[in-house]
């Protein structure tokens, strides 16, 4: 992790980042939904959905804190994870959003689960269009 001299972005820590993506996670399995779409993509494994937290994880820190602790591209991921439709991120966006407000004070949840609605919607238009016939007009909102 390298550190960055520019402030965060919102107001959180890392204890508080890492709260919310394990409990979401947790959600996340118990999800009817959700669930089957990433036990689908991930597996079972405990060993690899805690290296996948770990990762999810230190990309909310260097989105939030400026860590430099993640190397990845998340839309050519989602993009790919064929069992993802568009229609998942608003529910993944309102379970990340009711987590954010059950470990964080009111503030901090609207910031975080803000900032995870600018990236969601992004990711979710990416996969809309990954979805489409390359002579289908582009999906621009």
């Amino acid at each position: 992790m390298t550190a960055s001299a520019l402030p965060p972005r919102l107001p959180l820590n890392a204890t508080e980042i890492d709260s919310v993506v394990a409990l979401f996670y947790a959600r996340i399995r118990n999800d009817a939904v959700l669930g089957p779409v990433f036990f689908n993509a991930i597996g079972d494994d405990a060993d690899i959905w805690a290296t996948h937290e770990a990762k999810i994880a230190a990309f909310w820190r260097n989105s939030i804190l400026r860590e430099r602790s993640y190397s990845g591209n998340p839309m050519q991921v989602h993009m790919g994870v064929k069992g993802i439709e568009p229609e998942h991120f608003d529910r993944w966006l309102a379970l990340f959003s009711a987590t954010c407000a059950d470990v964080l004070p009111t503030t901090k949840a609207e910031g975080f689960a803000g900032l995870a609605t600018r990236i969601g919607a992004g990711l979710k238009m990416g996969v809309a269009q990954s979805r489409r016939a390359p002579t289908d007009v582009p999906i621009l909102r």
